[in-house]
């Protein structure tokens, strides 16, 4: 290679970088149905949100963005309170900037996109009860494993489908999410879709669009159905 080529390759990949910085930088971007991204924190890892935004646009169907305004990239305070680091309220995703990289940020939104829709469409998910017939029939099957490893259960109501912070600490914690994971396999979609029906069906979600809808068939048919369901809205 001569030197006036490697000068031309030296000067292409200085402004490719420049461009790339550029965009990580950005502090607003537009998504479909005129949704606004506000990066009010910079990221503490190097993302780039133009792919993360990209590829929820072209994986997530247009119209169940329908309750969404806004998206709010941070630190907020809500985030330490409730131990979570997004979550969806009033119209719009709050989400860290505090991302291991760009599909940890996609799980994050699209998981939040699943809890949005809830609100539209709560009786098409819920309204039959199969999807939590569903679902405490797996708590129930957790409930003998655990009991079987000589975990102590009894403090719990494994049949109450609402999220219960003391009963997410003891997975996390006592349980452990190494154990969960082993007890659970083949049984919930992940470890912390254990903890609510709400989360069941977040977390279903998030499999059904980013990962394997077969294997959501496979183990969760009634989440499948639900997701076919709102797919066809």
């Amino acid at each position: 290679m001569t030197a006036k080529m490697k000068n031309e390759d030296s000067i292409k990949n200085f402004i490719k970088e420049s461009n790339n910085k550029h965009k990580r930088r950005k502090k607003h971007f537009s998504m479909k149905n005129n949704i606004q991204v506000h990066v009010k924190d910079s990221f503490l890892n190097d993302i780039d949100a133009e792919y993360v935004f990209n590829k929820i646009e072209t994986t997530i169907p247009s119209h169940l963005f329908y309750n969404i305004d806004l998206i709010y990239i941070g630190q907020f305070d809500e985030f330490s309170e409730r131990k979570v680091n997004a979550l969806y309220k009033n119209g719009a995703i709050y989400v860290t900037n505090d991302q291991d990289d760009e599909e940890d940020m996609i799980d994050d939104i699209v998981h939040e996109i699943a809890h949005s829709i809830e609100e539209i469409a709560n009786d098409k998910i819920y309204g039959d009860g199969s999807l939590e017939q569903e679902f405490l029939g797996k708590r129930k099957r957790l409930y003998n494993s655990l009991k079987s490893e000589n975990i102590d259960v009894g403090r719990f109501d494994f049949l109450n489908p609402d999220y219960s912070i003391e009963f997410d600490e003891f997975l996390y914690q006592e349980v452990g999410y190494p154990t969960l994971a082993s007890l659970t396999m083949g049984l919930f979609l992940s470890p912390y879709s254990t903890t609510s029906l709400r989360e069941y069906f977040a977390i279903g979600f998030e499999e059904y669009y980013l990962k394997d809808k077969k294997y959501v068939k496979k183990i969760c048919p009634f989440l499948f159905q639900k997701m076919e369901l709102i797919n066809n809205l």
